[in-house]
């Protein structure tokens, strides 16, 4: 094993799980590209996008459940929230985990890069300000966030991906939910909807367990420090930082596709 190889994919893990705790993401939206170009940019081996998508779930599984007991604290998390679109997300992510083994990787890539343009879309658009209210008193429209967290399930779990780049836009500008709370409660709904990432990805049979287990360190270490960081920054300062992050990969796949 090339220890250089290892060292890279622990560094990949250990940003996209940063990220993942700051702005409630599961990481994937930084952490595919990057396993996609990085590896062979040094020049390891590259990586397919049906193993990149499987190495993402793991990940996600992972970095997901760490910063969600970063956050349990607070009252951040809203647990209806998190049982309507997470019941809806993890049947959807199973179906497209699952399903994802009968695409290619130009169709999983391409998947990725449409959900990535339209979370990119959504971000700069009107959102709700600065929470000043009980957040145990959040409401929302639970029917519409099911629909929702399935279909976003269903995409995000082709491309090994829980789906919270697109389920944190989808909160805040759809469902109007508070910062905050949309960045607590859709770790726990990424957590959930990894579960059924992951069951498919395993199933498909595409799953490395050596890049994997390096993610899982990773995720263990630095989602909890993301989400630490996160509780001291401004709302604002959270929501750009995803916007920019989403923007910059959506500019860096499509040029890919298209060039």
């Amino acid at each position: 094993m090339d220890i250089a190889w290892l060292l890279t994919l622990i560094a990949i893990g250990f940003v996209g799980s940063l990220i993942s705790g700051m702005v409630g993401i599961g990481g994937s939206i930084i952490k595919y590209p990057m396993l996609l170009y990085i590896p062979p940019a040094l020049g390891f081996m590259a990586f397919s996008a049906q193993e990149v998508s499987a190495i993402s779930a793991v990940q996600v599984f992972f970095a997901t459940l760490a910063g969600m007991f970063a956050f349990r604290k607070g009252g951040y998390i809203n647990r209806s929230l998190v049982l309507t679109m997470g019941a809806a997300i993890i049947i959807g992510s199973f179906v497209g985990g699952y399903g994802s083994q009968f695409l290619t990787d130009e169709t999983i890539n391409l998947t990725y890069a449409i959900l990535a343009l339209i979370a990119a879309v959504m971000m700069f658009m009107p959102k709700r300000g600065d929470e000043v209210e009980d957040y145990s008193k959040v409401s929302f429209n639970k029917p519409l966030a099911g629909i929702l967290a399935f279909i976003i399930g269903i995409l995000s779990g082709i491309v090994g991906a829980a789906g919270a780049f697109i389920v944190v836009p989808v909160m805040l500008v759809i469902l109007k939910i508070p910062t905050r709370v949309a960045i607590a409660s859709s770790l726990a709904i990424t957590f959930i909807s990894s579960i059924g990432s992951t069951a498919g990805k395993l199933m498909g049979g595409h799953m490395l367990l050596i890049p994997s287990i390096a993610m899982i360190i990773a995720s263990m270490i630095a989602s909890p420090i993301g989400a630490r960081i996160s509780k001291k920054l401004n709302t604002r300062v959270l929501q750009w930082i995803l916007a920019v992050l989403i923007a910059a990969t959506v500019i860096k796949i499509w040029v890919e596709i298209l060039v």
